[in-house]
């Protein structure tokens, strides 16, 4: 186990909360001193504070600069083709 201690603010991760949870890419927005402000990229935009001592499953990786760019690309992407979808 793991907790949201471990995380860097303005870092993407890719973690897993629970054992049998999909695998989820966060960014850690604000830290307190005993909190955490996360961003949750999922089918929506979640956003959430967590205790730092709140358990997680995995910590799989703090995702590099370029990884990022080209996550945040393909998940803007699929925002636009949804949108246009609507119209």
């Amino acid at each position: 186990m793991y907790s949201y201690s471990l995380l860097e603010p303005r870092c993407f991760y890719l973690i897993q909360e629970k054992p049998d949870s999909a695998v989820t890419v966060i960014e850690v927005t604000v830290e307190t001193d005993h909190c955490v402000y996360i961003k949750k990229y999922g089918q929506v935009l979640e956003y959430d504070w967590k205790k730092k001592s709140d358990n997680m499953h995995d910590i799989i990786e703090c995702m590099t600069d370029e990884k990022v760019k080209e996550f945040m690309t393909v998940f803007y992407e699929g925002w636009d083709a949804y949108e246009e979808e609507d119209e």
